[in-house]
């Protein structure tokens, strides 16, 4: 679809040098779009030109540029924008949300679905699978139409009758059941009927080239509803805020929600993991952000434009306890937060075998195979917990990581070729072990990356050779010794691959934010059987916990954490000024290599070597694990295999 101020899919900033900055987005909120399709349906205005589709009816449109979209006839004040020429609609499409005014002629009913339906489209883009789900959702509500789903069912797995049911002309009502029904704002909210004027305040208007409602203040909203689309039975509590979340929303805060923009701050809502306009905290440690929608909606009218005035704003997960129109923050969101990314209620697996703690006169060093091994993050930690190393075999392609592990640990790691050419045959030269490590390359799964290509295409496909190898390392039946190993990965992932790699490895992932024990936030999921994976982060006392801990003498810090540091330069630049965290000699400064080696854990000058730059040493630890989270889950190996 389109959208008369830019294309589908790009983000635009709107830096304001007068007021509290803003972002623009390319996703309204889901209530916002909910809204919007609820109202319109409402509105059913006929235009005076008499070229058909009226106000609320569900569409199909082209421009140019993009395949036809699901879209819905809306009313000119809806775009809070000049009314359209005769002949011509605004419509808003689903998915994104945006507006667009559309030519008659490029617009057809929703009837026609079979003859616009892109199957190849369909496939290829996430988005056009989520439009077509909630356009679906709207035609089935319209019809009375309901589907039933399982708990754990996938995008696809919704679509499929859904898809059906519109391909076989949307029997039994067929269009008739499509047409937007004739209900007031009160029935909506739950009864009445409609007249001249509604019973909640809403006036009928009608102008020169349409009828249009004035909406009503939105009707009340249940602390049992969905707080980001308000639909009623939700699945799950919202983690930060009194009120639930239904599964759609769900799916989306669990993709969405640890996924950071240039600027180091959310990429979206707090509240809905959506918006289009969002609202930046001025909190210096803090990196959430809010939309308009909701704070206009759940805060109460006007309290966008009063968030914007306020200079500094701080957001009301940085305000006191206490409520905020319908919002309230829950007293443990921090608790909640680490369950609601955890608990898998639809995906119930058998619990890692635990085995009995060893002896200390019969442990011997541990045997240990790294893959995607990186600068030897698991070698350092293992040889800091004072357990002892009998073999590290380390697969690793990047030839400065293989460098900083050989130098670093004098040759005690022995490097192997790419992931993808190890066979059964060499595991057995090289095993038995009884650690497997690894992280594959996130690029392709996370949600960050819009040309992300998933799971089962580009780098993803190398969780399956952690997968194959891991399989080949196992204790044989019958050969009764502790086996463990660990899968490391991104937090903003699709849900169905993470559930796609829980199944394969048959096992739910914790999720342990760095910020607990470091110097920067660093959400990450992690699969494993290692003993205690679930038990509570707790800083040592020596954690640097403070970026001011973490600097050279003379420099001084600007905030307490820094965002999630990552193969970028600009993921050091902090805030929505996008400064520097450090000062130095009365000037803003970049982190030092050192110090970054700090905030991840790692010895002073850990990468300093081979005459590498700046740049190369950031990639490197960009793409490192966090020493202190790495140290808190090998630290019950202690009582498995010798130590020194």
């Amino acid at each position: 679809s389109g959208d008369t101020s830019g294309s589908r899919g790009q983000r635009d900033k709107l830096h304001l040098a007068t007021q509290r900055s803003t972002r623009k987005r390319r996703l309204p909120s889901r209530h916002s779009l909910f809204l919007s399709a609820c109202l319109s349906s409402i509105s059913f205005g006929f235009f005076q030109d008499n070229k058909g589709f009226r106000i609320g009816e569900l569409v199909w449109g082209k421009i140019r540029g993009f395949a036809w979209w699901p879209a819905i006839v809306v009313s000119w004040r809806a775009t809070f924008n000049r009314k359209a020429a005769p002949g011509i609609r605004w419509v808003q499409w689903f998915g994104d949300g945006k507006f667009s005014e559309v030519s008659v002629d490029k617009l057809v009913g929703l009837l026609a679905f079979q003859e616009h339906f892109n199957s190849t489209t369909f496939h290829k883009l996430v988005s056009y699978r989520q439009a077509i789900l909630h356009v679906l959702e709207v035609a089935s509500s319209r019809a009375g139409k309901s589907f039933s789903s399982a708990p754990g069912d996938s995008l696809e797995d919704k679509l499929k009758p859904m898809v059906e049911w519109a391909m076989n002309g949307f029997k039994p009502t067929g269009g008739k059941g499509l047409k937007p029904p004739k209900t007031s704002g009160k029935e909506l909210a739950g009864g009445g009927g409609l007249g001249k004027e509604t019973q909640q305040g809403g006036q009928w208007e009608p102008g020169p080239s349409e009828s249009c409602y004035t909406p009503a203040p939105f009707p009340l909203w249940g602390v049992q509803d969905c707080l980001s689309c308000w639909k009623k039975d939700p699945v799950t509590t919202h983690p930060l805020f009194e009120g639930g979340l239904c599964e759609t929303c769900q799916v989306s805060f669990l993709e969405f929600f640890y996924m950071y923009d240039e600027d180091g701050y959310q990429a979206y809502c707090s509240i809905c993991c959506a918006g289009n306009e969002l609202l930046l905290c001025d909190n210096a440690n803090c990196f959430r952000c809010f939309c308009v929608d909701c704070l206009n909606l759940l805060v109460g009218r006007g309290a966008a434009d009063a968030a914007r005035k306020e200079d500094p704003w701080s957001c009301y997960m940085c305000q006191p306890q206490e409520r905020h129109g319908v919002l309230q923050r829950r007293g443990d969101w921090n608790t909640r937060l680490k369950e609601f990314f955890t608990d898998e209620k639809g995906l119930e697996y058998e619990p890692p075998k635990m085995y009995p703690a060893i002896p200390a006169a019969n442990r011997r060093p541990i045997r240990v195979l790294s893959l995607f091994d990186g600068i030897a993050t698991g070698y350092l930690v293992l040889r800091d917990l004072g357990i002892q190393v009998e073999k590290y075999v380390a697969s690793e392609i990047c030839e400065e990581s293989i460098a900083v592990g050989t130098v670093r640990h004098e040759g005690n790691i022995k490097y192997v070729h790419d992931v993808r050419n190890i066979t059964k045959k060499n595991i057995d030269e090289w095993g038995p072990f009884d650690l497997v490590i690894g992280g594959s390359p996130c690029n392709d799964l996370s949600i960050v990356n819009p040309a992300r290509k998933g799971l089962y295409e580009g780098t993803g496909r190398l969780f399956f050779e952690f997968y194959h190898l891991l399989n080949y390392t196992r204790p044989k039946a019958g050969e009764e010794r502790p086996f463990f190993w660990l899968f490391e990965n991104v937090v903003a992932m699709r849900i169905n691959d993470k559930r796609d790699i829980s199944r394969f490895l048959e096992c739910n992932p914790i999720m342990i934010d760095a910020v607990k024990v470091s110097a920067a936030h660093r959400a990450r999921y992690f699969w494993g059987n290692l003993p205690g994976m679930n038990r509570p982060l707790v800083a040592s006392t020596t954690d640097k916990l403070e970026l001011q801990d973490c600097l050279e003498y003379g420099r001084t810090a600007k905030l307490k954490k820094v965002q999630t540091i990552t193969t970028k330069s600009n993921s050091i630049r902090q805030g929505k000024a996008q400064t520097f965290p450090v000062r130095m000699n009365g000037k803003d400064d970049n982190l030092w290599c050192t110090e970054l080696e700090r905030i991840f854990g790692f010895p002073h000058h850990y990468t300093d070597l081979s005459n590498m730059g700046r740049g190369t040493r950031q990639k490197l630890l960009g793409r490192a694990w966090s020493v202190p989270v790495i140290r808190h889950l090998f630290a019950p190996l202690k009582d498995y295999f010798a130590c020194d």
